[in-house]
């Protein structure tokens, strides 16, 4: 099923969605009339979000697409076209306000519905100077507004509410020129519509919104045909697409992940709506929750009972029978292109193989020791391939490149390992974050047996061996001088180590002779200790080898990153194990 196509499904499983011809819109105030047309009150709409006010999301009738043209929404719209007021001064305010009076009065005609005949008598009666006093605060000015008639104010029913009003927007929303033609989603006739609305929420895009399907060249167009009836759409699909993907990308909607710079929204399909439900909750829980707050919001007991054994590797079909068949799920990845938005991924799979994919994802990253959360969020092992840690920072491709991999169960791309070396060798950090991704790129693109995911003194790879050397050189350093070192052999030498060992390790060599003399008289046991794990380390080098090559490839430099990790956090455990004795 294609991607739009997937959306006009979804649409039909939500109630929460608005009804066809309406969008859900910011709405931060209501003015009230009286019978006559004269302003009875000005209500502020606005909720509180914290320490701020904010626009409180209402259905009305759907926004129009605006780009440099001065067209009117029905019933509601900013200031500048409601009262000609703004907090800027602008040449085209005047025009704005003239063209929402004209609609409007046009449209309501002779109407004997009460509210519209206030609505009319109102706008024959304004005048922007008359935005003054009490009743209208400077604050409002740019806002988005609707009306009511007093009498239904009371009772949280506005103008567009109305039956009379909703049958007006009808015969509007309708009268649109457009053409009847076969649909290409729904294969029903339909009318076509010229321009698809914008989608908002996208990471990066313009805030007024852009869209997914445009044709704005003549290199877009084909056999004469003009803007959208190159791909014929019909009304309903084109709502109901726009509508679904406006809802998932909402802030706090559940249902959208930031992936690099690409805007993530995922939704289920199942027979059960409650099962449709779970899945999305557990798969959002499962890949990219780092707001604690959040975390603890949406996930249940039974939840967070599920996820944990599936991530100990119990197959789906004996945790959660109901989810591992009949439920299908979906993942559509939009990022920002100019005006228009660009599909990074879509993802289309049974959840039970979604769930199987995860599963391998967890194992490939398993570390020991484990980074502080165990299991972090995608976003944050994202931000260890960053240049100064910076989401910004992040480069595009990578994320969605890296996510897709996730889901389908295929080869990690190989820029993640480039980036995470790098990283180390530019900062120094090598913490279990980057280690683990590391592992699991070895693991999964080059099938590579020999990557423990504790410390094995067994393990007989060159780059692991180095690594764990290096790691034993700074501890000789640290025990010797102490861990006050203005920069230690980590900071100057790591990434030419991990590059050209036979550069580095004979000059560490030489200098920890000198270090170890200083313990051997101050702790003659350690010294043992440590000249033994010298000593373990070197014995199984091949000796038909040279114990430092001139260079390490790739796939060894990572080796190199895991060794040297696994070695220090030994020295950490085992330094633990002591002090916790001692007392």
């Amino acid at each position: 099923m294609s991607v739009i196509a997937s959306l006009v499904e979804a649409y039909k499983r939500f109630p929460d969605t608005p009804p066809f011809g309406y969008s859900a819109e910011q709405i931060s105030y209501v003015i009230s009339l009286n019978d006559d047309g004269t302003v009875a009150h000005v209500v502020d709409l606005r909720v509180e979000d914290g320490k701020k006010r904010i626009p409180r999301k209402m259905f009305v009738p759907h926004s129009v697409k605006r780009a440099a043209n001065i067209t009117s929404n029905f019933l509601w719209d900013k200031t500048s076209y409601v009262l000609g007021i703004t907090a800027k001064e602008a040449k085209r305010t005047e025009d704005e306000h003239r063209a929402f009076v004209e609609k409007h009065i046009n449209a309501i005609g002779d109407s004997t519905d009460a509210g519209l005949r206030a609505f009319r008598l109102f706008l024959e009666g304004w005048r922007p100077e008359y935005f003054t006093g009490p009743v209208w605060l400077d604050e409002m000015k740019d806002q988005n507004v609707v009306f009511a008639l007093e009498s239904n104010r009371l009772k949280n029913i506005y103008l567009h509410d109305s039956d009379a009003a909703k049958l007006l927007w009808s015969r509007i929303f309708s009268e649109d020129e457009k053409k009847n033609d076969i649909c290409l989603v729904t294969g029903e006739a339909g009318n076509i519509v010229r321009l698809h609305p914008s989608i908002k929420g996208v990471w990066g895009a313009q805030s007024s919104g852009a869209t997914l399907i445009s044709f704005n060249l003549e290199s877009f167009t084909s056999y004469g045909h003009k803007q959208g009836r190159n791909a014929p759409t019909s009304e309903a699909a084109v709502f109901a697409y726009t509508t679904m993907l406006n809802y998932f990308l909402d802030r706090g909607s559940h249902h959208r992940l930031q992936i690099g710079d690409a805007s993530t929204v995922f939704w289920a399909d199942a027979g059960d709506k409650q099962a449709a439900e779970d899945a999305e909750s557990l798969f959002y829980t499962s890949i990219d929750i780092d707001d604690l707050h959040q975390k603890e919001e949406i996930s249940t007991n039974r939840l967070r009972e599920t996820l944990a054994r599936l991530r100990r590797g119990e197959p789906i079909e004996l945790v959660e029978p109901e989810l591992a068949k009949g439920v299908h799920f979906y993942i559509l990845g939009l990022a920002p292109n100019a005006a228009r938005l660009s599909v990074r991924f879509f993802y289309s799979d049974n959840f039970c193989d979604l769930i199987r994919n995860y599963q391998r994802f967890v194992s490939d990253m398993r570390i020991e020791p484990p980074p502080r959360e165990e299991y972090p969020p995608l976003s944050r092992y994202l931000l260890e391939t960053a240049v100064l840690g910076k989401r910004e920072n992040i480069v595009p491709n990578l994320a969605g490149e890296w996510f897709r991999s996730i889901l389908t169960g295929s080869s990690y791309p190989l820029t993640l390992m480039s980036s995470v070396i790098r990283r180390i060798r530019a900062d120094g950090q090598v913490n279990g974050l980057r280690v683990g991704i590391l592992k699991a790129l070895l693991v999964r693109n080059f099938n590579r047996k020999d990557v423990p995911v504790a410390l094995d003194p067994d393990n007989i790879n060159k780059g692991y061996l180095l690594g764990r050397l290096f790691a034993v050189y700074e501890q000789i350093q640290t025990a010797a001088l102490g861990s006050k070192v203005n920069a230690t052999i980590k900071d100057k030498f790591y990434g030419s180590a991990s590059a050209q060992p036979r550069k580095v390790f004979p000059v560490l060599d030489k200098g920890s002779a000198n270090h170890l003399s200083k313990i051997g008289k101050e702790k003659p046991g350690f010294r043992i200790v440590l000249e033994k794990t010298v000593a373990s380390i070197m014995e199984k080098m091949r000796p038909d080898a040279d114990p430092f090559p001139t260079s390490l490839a790739a796939q060894d430099q990572a080796l190199f990153g895991l060794g040297y990790y696994h070695q220090r956090s030994e020295f950490f455990k085992k330094a633990n194990n002591t002090a916790i004795s001692e007392e």
